[in-house]
């Protein structure tokens, strides 16, 4: 398998991207640049919900009913045993097989192989670092937020929180699929297929009360012809530009930016003789700067 690399940009209106449970979860920010920033297990949460809920087999999944499932309980259940202590080079094989999750980002299984060690580790092939805003972001004022419930027939309990969410983010991502770490977990090209389809369908489809407001607007990856060859971060060449002269503060909306990507356009032309094929979907509601159809090897979704 070739390596690959993905940009993946969506935008966040009037809700929290990635709440921080050390700052009573407001959204991530480096308040130094006011850059909001997001996980990539949020990013890689939202991809295996996807994958759940379309009926594969999780190595990190959500238990029935919210149940915690431990990692232990988990093997033991994708291998259909009561009791496990060692895991065989057989039953390795067949988790990679069963387990989509373990194919693309990994894993570490507390279990060990016979003869080695007391966990198994799978370095994933897919890895994406902490995504970033391209605008300087603004948190709105927060609000208090109530909940009621019965502690008996006539009692009301409540609890009082607060609700912190950002104004206008446009959010950019950046990933690696190794050709070289690929062969250790099995990936396939098929895996990779359904990769593209969960990032761009599964925000939308995964909203919750916090989280409503945000869209994809842009996902390209960029398959190399071979496992030895890297470009680098494509965020580099990438640019938000505000429409009508707006101020930082003043972005609300889509419609008040156009996304510059001229300059990557032209990096990717430079190194066309590494590109096998590049695999682009665009929402047309991101005005964009510079002609997509340029790339090399172009494949529309």
């Amino acid at each position: 398998m070739n390596n690959s690399e993905i940009l993946f940009i969506y935008d966040a209106q009037m809700c929290n991207p990635n709440g921080d449970p050390d700052e009573e979860n407001r959204p991530r920010m480096d308040y130094a640049t006011q850059t909001n920033l997001v996980s990539d297990v949020r990013l890689k949460r939202y991809i295996r919900d996807y994958l759940q809920e379309k009926g594969f087999a999780l190595y990190v999944q959500k238990g029935e009913k919210g149940k915690t499932v431990d990692a232990s309980g988990r093997i033991k259940e994708v291998l259909n045993r009561e009791k496990l202590e060692k895991l065989t080079e057989q039953d390795l094989n067949l988790l990679l097989e069963k387990l989509i999750d373990v194919r693309l980002f990994g894993a570490t299984m507390p279990i060990k192989l016979e003869g080695k060690g007391q966990s198994i580790a799978f370095t994933g092939p897919v890895q994406f670092n902490w995504g970033y805003s391209l605008n300087k972001v603004y948190l709105l004022d927060s609000q208090s937020i109530t909940s009621h419930f019965s502690s008996g027939e006539t009692q009301e309990q409540g609890t009082i929180g607060k609700d912190y969410r950002v104004k206008y983010s446009l959010i950019a991502f950046h990933g690696v699929i190794s050709g070289y770490n690929a062969k250790n977990t099995e990936l396939k090209e098929e895996d990779i297929a359904l990769l593209d389809e969960a990032i761009v369908k599964a925000i939308p489809l995964h909203a919750t009360r916090s989280k409503i407001g945000q869209e994809p607007r842009l996902y390209l990856r960029v398959e190399y012809n071979s496992d030895g060859f890297i470009l680098g971060d494509f965020r580099k060449w990438v640019k938000l530009v505000k429409a009508d002269n707006k101020k930082d503060e003043e972005l609300f909306s889509v419609k008040d930016i156009q996304l510059d990507i001229s300059q990557l356009i032209n990096e990717l032309k430079n190194v066309q003789e590494q590109i096998a094929q590049v695999y682009v979907w665009h929402d047309k509601n991101l005005k964009l700067i510079g002609n997509i159809d340029e790339l090399p090897g172009l494949n529309k979704m």
